[in-house]
């Protein structure tokens, strides 16, 4: 069974929610929250590869740079996994589930010059933040100010870390 249909199932399953927000909206925040928790996997996942393989004449500021991006990344998992529960859903359960959600793409290239590495990593964070932003608007529509509370400053961090990659790429332009 296909992981999307996995967890629709067990949303089906689960009639009795521990919260106010009404169950189409369960469904729809769950949604939006596991294909986050599938692209916030990628994200780290990426991060920290570039971080492993970065090299050059600012390999020091880059490699410490990346490894604080990765850990503020990493942050985001276990606060949005817990909302989907605390609304009476179910979350993700494997990288295979992961690797059908996420729409952040993969890089397995053996090699990647750092200058592609941040432009890469920039692209991703705003791809991640227009995603923040959509599940934003579902959740202001269902009432669920505790996720959107999260969100706010989930966009917030996405912001910061393009801003951080875009001022990093312009000083070595």
């Amino acid at each position: 069974m296909k992981a999307s249909a996995k967890i629709k199932e067990m949303e089906r399953k689960n009639s009795w929610a521990p919260t106010s927000i009404e169950s189409e909206g369960v469904v729809q925040i769950t949604k939006g929250l596991n294909q986050l928790l599938a692209n916030v996997f990628a994200l780290y996942l990426k991060t920290k590869n570039f971080h492993w393989h970065v090299s050059g004449p600012h390999f020091r500021e880059y490699h410490l740079l990346l490894d604080d991006q990765a850990s503020e990344i990493l942050a985001i998992v276990d606060a949005a996994a817990e909302r989907v529960r605390k609304i009476g859903s179910v979350t993700i359960h494997s990288i295979g589930e992961i690797a059908q959600l996420q729409t952040i793409k993969d890089n397995n290239d053996s090699a990647v010059n750092a200058q592609k590495m941040l432009e890469i990593l920039m692209e991703d964070n705003q791809r991640l933040g227009q995603e923040l932003r959509a599940l934003h608007v579902i959740t202001d529509q269902y009432d669920d100010y505790a996720t959107t509370n999260l969100l706010d400053d989930w966009i917030d961090q996405a912001e910061q870390r393009v801003w951080f990659l875009y001022e990093t790429l312009n000083s070595i332009k």
